[in-house]
């Protein structure tokens, strides 16, 4: 049986180290913003330039990981106004998606940053708000040096497929379910 040859992974160099990755947290469980934000830590303590882009949370969430990464000196974006089922007008939401959209290509693009965190964007491709092919294209061309770290659920093929690591977080029970809402420190 014939195979296929790997392709190389252009971002590698001949040892094996890349200059960068591109790291996909998808699946319906919690926990892949929370991963995110631990990678988040980790290139603060290794004096990288970091930037989150938050596509559906609002600022007004006052969420903990923001204060931390503020505190750290991340730049921070909220480009949501909260969730889509409390929206009164989803032309506005689907505006601000492609507005941050638009920002975080730029920011991809600049290379300034080592890592860039791109904090639920997989609803924005599986909701049509932003076109799909201009994400992976950024993704595909990005400087060397710009990792990213996405998350969402159901993360489309498309984005698998540029991506060096995908971790799919898996609900096995959640305390939602139960009726027991999101708790400051554990969840925001």
């Amino acid at each position: 049986m014939a195979t296929e040859p790997i392709e190389e992974n252009p971002a590698a160099d001949k040892s094996g180290f890349a200059k960068s990755v591109v790291v996909v947290n998808t699946g319906d469980g919690k926990g892949k913003s929370t991963s995110a934000f631990g990678v988040m830590i980790r290139g603060v303590a290794r004096g990288w330039n970091v930037a989150v882009l938050q596509f559906i949370k609002s600022g007004e969430w006052n969420v903990g990981e923001e204060k931390i990464g503020e505190q750290l000196g991340v730049e921070w974006f909220n480009e949501g106004e909260g969730f889509t089922w409390d929206s009164d007008n989803i032309d506005h939401d689907k505006a601000l998606a492609q507005r941050g959209w638009d920002r975080a290509a730029a920011l991809i693009a600049a290379g300034e940053h080592e890592l860039i965190i791109l904090d639920e964007l997989t609803y924005l491709i599986n909701w049509g708000w932003i076109e799909a092919e201009p994400v992976y294209e950024a993704i595909r061309s990005r400087p060397e040096k710009v990792n990213l770290v996405i998350t969402g659920r159901d993360a489309p093929q498309g984005l698998l497929d540029v991506a060096d690591t995908v971790s799919e977080v898996r609900k096995i029970k959640h305390a939602f379910d139960s009726g027991i809402l999101a708790k400051k420190g554990i969840d925001y």
